[in-house]
């Protein structure tokens, strides 16, 4: 199916006109920060590290308060790759060089979709959905592909490394050192499909992909493209430039934020420079909330489903679309890219597969949205399905789950040792949170809303049946000999 829609794509694309991006077919930039948590930048509270490029961005664009991510690193990938769960996909919570799977080439990616509209397509960054060849950027619709191919924290795969004839080996290293076995935080910069660079010198690493996306732009400029650019920074290893290492008030890491703050103005001078400005969608968030620190007002970090490990910082900007200076707060998360940019660009989400994600664009565009979707559902790094949310309400299906000790409040005591009715759920073995009044996900009420506990409980058990029945298997990669 994936190859009758990229033929026809390509057909489609040979008989457009060159033609500049307009109000029917935008250019968009998509920037994805990895482990940002919500309170990491100016825009959503934090007062130390300088972001004075992303406060701008805010003030001329509309925040998103309840956009969702995943817990961790490929889940949250191959989410916003399809526009589906990651369990629809079988992509677990992360990859890692040894895998033999990856995303599935069958699968129909936010490339492809607009890649139909005669798009230019690039990925600059961490990938992190296969790094063998056939899982890789240029296999999944972008016309172009430089970054790492997971976290920095990794390895290289000493079998299967492809590198490229005139490779930098630096720090003492050889093709030959290479091959006799990995290195922890030693990782490859590829570009297409073949090593480039090895080990990737990580303090160049959000510079030198700010240099690639504005070259793309340049090269691009008439024509619609799309820029996908998922930053290696702020995952540990940290690291940044000389012109922003021990710069900020909050070490290495507020080096790196505000390093990324830069990139940001960089890509917003280039588009002004250009006159692109008012033709291109630019949305900035981030993978998962921030690794072993708070991310207020909520509680939990990455790898947890509490709030703070998978609601994410997101600002939108599209000058004469998206009302400047404004928020919304409707659920709304990384699953909804897909289907929203079909809508952007003038296209159809496949029809032969189930799509998870909603069009976003009211929300978007619109004064004060109503809901496009108003469940979410929280599924953690092993593929369990530990949380619902409904509207307001927030269900964790097993006890105890998130990522941290239940806390039940004082004024419900008397409540909690109440039995359940006849076909009412067991208080005991779920824990609920109204986020309306809650954020932090302190106060536990199930024991006053049994109702809502009964109602989550179902919805909860129809939608994983769904999944799990529709399921998509993930890419293997075959062993050549």
């Amino acid at each position: 199916m994936k190859l009758a829609f990229l033929v026809l794509a390509t057909f489609t694309m040979s008989l457009l006109p060159l033609r500049v991006a307009t109000a029917s077919n935008p250019n968009i930039i998509l920037i994805f920060i990895d482990d940002l948590g919500y309170a990491d930048i100016g825009p959503f509270g934090n007062r130390e590290v300088r972001t004075p490029n992303l406060d701008k961005f805010a003030a001329e664009g509309r925040k998103f308060t309840s956009f969702y991510a995943t817990p961790v690193c490929s889940m949250s990938r191959a989410c916003l790759m399809t526009g589906c769960y990651n369990v629809r996909v079988s992509i677990p919570g992360v990859l890692f060089p040894k895998a033999n799977i990856g995303l599935n080439t069958n699968e129909i990616t936010l490339a492809e979709i607009v890649k139909s509209k005669g798009y230019a397509t690039c990925a600059i960054g961490k990938w992190h959905l296969g790094h063998h060849p056939e899982f890789l950027p240029t296999r999944q619709g972008f016309d172009q592909y430089l970054g790492l191919p997971y976290s920095n924290d990794m390895t290289l795969d000493p079998v299967t490394a492809r590198f490229a004839k005139d490779c930098v080996f630096r720090d003492g290293m050889t093709e030959a050192k290479a091959r006799e076995g990995a290195v922890k935080n030693v990782v490859p910069l590829m570009r297409g499909e073949e090593v480039v660079e090895y080990p990737a010198d990580q303090s160049q690493i959000t510079k030198r992909y700010t240099e690639e996306a504005v070259r793309f732009i340049r090269e691009h400029k008439s024509t619609p493209f799309f820029v996908y650019l998922p930053h290696t920074m702020i995952h540990h290893p940290l690291a940044a430039s000389d012109a922003f290492k021990d710069k900020s008030k909050q070490g290495l890491l507020g080096d790196a934020i505000e390093e990324i703050d830069w990139s940001v103005g960089q890509i917003m001078a280039t588009l002004k420079e250009l006159k692109l400005d008012d033709n291109t969608l630019v949305i900035f968030t981030s993978d998962n909330g921030p690794a072993g620190r708070n991310a207020p007002p909520f509680r939990g970090n990455k790898a947890t489903t509490w709030e703070g490990g998978v609601r994410e910082p997101c600002i939108m900007r599209w000058p004469g679309k998206i009302p400047a200076g404004t928020t919304c707060d409707q659920i709304s998360g990384n699953i909804d890219m897909l289907p929203t940019f079909a809508a952007l660009v003038g296209t159809e989400v496949p029809k032969d597969r189930v799509i998870d994600g909603r069009d976003i664009t009211p929300l978007m565009f619109e004064a004060k949205p109503g809901p496009v979707r108003d469940t979410h559902l929280y599924f953690s790094g092993n593929g369990k399905l530990e949380a619902i949310r409904q509207g307001q309400w927030k269900l964790f299906l097993t006890k105890n789950q998130g990522g941290g000790k239940t806390v039940r409040p004082t004024n419900n005591a008397v409540n909690a040792n109440k039995k359940p009715q006849d076909g009412e759920a067991n208080a005991d073995d779920f824990t609920l949170y109204d986020l309306a009044t809650d954020l932090g996900e302190t106060m536990e009420v199930s024991a006053d809303h049994r109702d809502i506990v009964t109602k989550l409980k179902s919805e909860a058990a129809q939608r994983e049946a769904e999944i799990r029945e529709h399921q998509r298997p993930a890419g293997e990669h075959k062993e050549t000999k």
